[in-house]
């Protein structure tokens, strides 16, 4: 089959079977297929966790909600009939399909379902030979020789059957609501846009991507200490951990932790002049409204660093990198507890002034970024991407 028959498919598949950083990591991807192609009508397929950002992309014109069995966060299933169900409700109703993966997943269960569906077209990263599962494939180079950031594996992959675009750019709508209460609550808390102040996220989903609470509290001391208020930021679910790094603290802190659904934490974090996380979601949307971010970024896996924003990525070197656990299996976490506090101070201090710019007004909060360039001296290719 030809490239031509990609570049004019009207209905396209795109499965992203996971959260939502991922999804966000995507969407350059999918905007090469509507520069390419502007009539396609672009159906998400995504998992529960991934489907909350959906209604902030616009790129996406239907999304289907699908938690598949093969991935690690789905419920125990009792029988097949879910899989039974999804393959009839795809048949016949794609001209194709495009699998997203991290190279360290296999595509071919999702490959599976879409062949079962009668997609004529299928493409995907693959390391084993499909056979029939899948009609185009891009060999799988990674990791043995180069890694690449994902938001650049997703390119090259639109890229192989003809998809292009010129300003690989995550987007993001964010509504007016949600726009206009940040606003409210940033004024109660007495924060404009003509000081620095920092948004600090200190949660995320694994254990081993998390800096420790202990640490946390000395960085948000340090800055604060400097006149940089903080806002903490996070779910319901992460108020314990927030309250615990918050008790080790001598100065007093900011917070709105479990006040923000992703709309208003995405205005937020447009809002802010910078951004201190974890490696998780956050990050992602920061960089999605073109927020500078300090990543604290354990080495599980070294694709995801901030995309197309100024950013520090704070890590410390060690011989296990590229774990893919949740949990540390040495139990010494070095890779985030040995970057110390002074560090992260110094990354934010620095980014700040190399970044804010007083205004009298917050800025608006929809913006697309144009460039994948940021100017962490410890990025790409320090963490060994190509």
């Amino acid at each position: 089959m030809k490239t031509a028959d990609w570049t004019t498919a009207n209905r396209i598949l795109c499965i992203r079977l996971d959260s939502l950083g991922d999804v966000l990591m995507t969407t350059p991807a999918l905007g090469a297929i509507k520069e390419t192609n502007p009539q396609a009508h672009l159906t998400l397929m995504t998992s529960e966790a991934g489907s909350a950002i959906a209604p902030l992309l616009p790129i996406i014109d239907e999304t289907l909600v699908y938690d598949a069995p093969w991935l690690k966060a789905t419920a125990p299933r009792t029988n097949s009939q879910p899989e039974y169900a999804q393959f009839e409700a795809l048949r016949q109703q794609f001209d194709a399909a495009i699998i997203f993966t991290v190279y360290s997943q296999n595509p071919l269960p999702s490959a599976f379902m879409t062949y079962m569906a009668d997609i004529p077209l299928r493409l995907a990263h693959c390391r084993e030979n499909p056979y029939q599962l899948l009609t185009h494939t891009v060999k799988e180079p990674e990791p043995e020789q180069f890694i690449r950031h994902e938001v650049q594996r997703q390119l090259d992959l639109v890229a192989s059957v003809g998809f292009h675009t010129a300003t690989p750019r995550m987007s993001l709508d964010i509504p007016l609501k949600a726009q206009k209460r940040v606003a409210l609550l940033l004024s109660e808390l007495g924060l404009s846009s003509s000081s620095p102040w920092v948004v600090v996220h200190a949660g995320a989903s694994a254990p081993s991507r998390r800096y420790s609470p202990e640490q946390f509290a000395q960085v948000a001391d340090a800055l604060q200490t400097k006149g940089i208020p903080i806002v903490f930021t996070g779910t319901k679910t992460e108020r314990p951990l927030i309250d615990q790094i918050r008790s080790q603290m001598g100065t007093s802190s900011l917070s709105l932790v479990g006040m923000l659904d992703l709309a208003g934490l995405a205005a937020l974090l447009q809002t802010a002049p910078l951004l201190l996380s974890n490696n998780t979601g956050p990050v992602h949307l920061a960089a999605a409204v073109g927020t500078p971010v300090v990543d604290l970024y354990a080495l599980t896996n070294l694709q995801h660093t901030p995309w197309g924003v100024p950013n520090r990525v704070l890590y410390h070197e060690v011989p296990c990198r590229l774990c893919y656990k949740s949990i540390c299996p040495e139990g010494h976490h070095d890779c985030l507890r040995r970057v110390e506090p002074e560090q992260v101070v110094a990354a934010v201090v620095e980014l700040l002034a190399e970044t804010h710019r007083p205004s009298d007004s917050f800025p608006s909060m929809e913006m697309q970024l144009d460039s994948p360039s940021g100017n962490s001296p410890l990025g790409m290719a320090s963490l060994g991407f190509r």
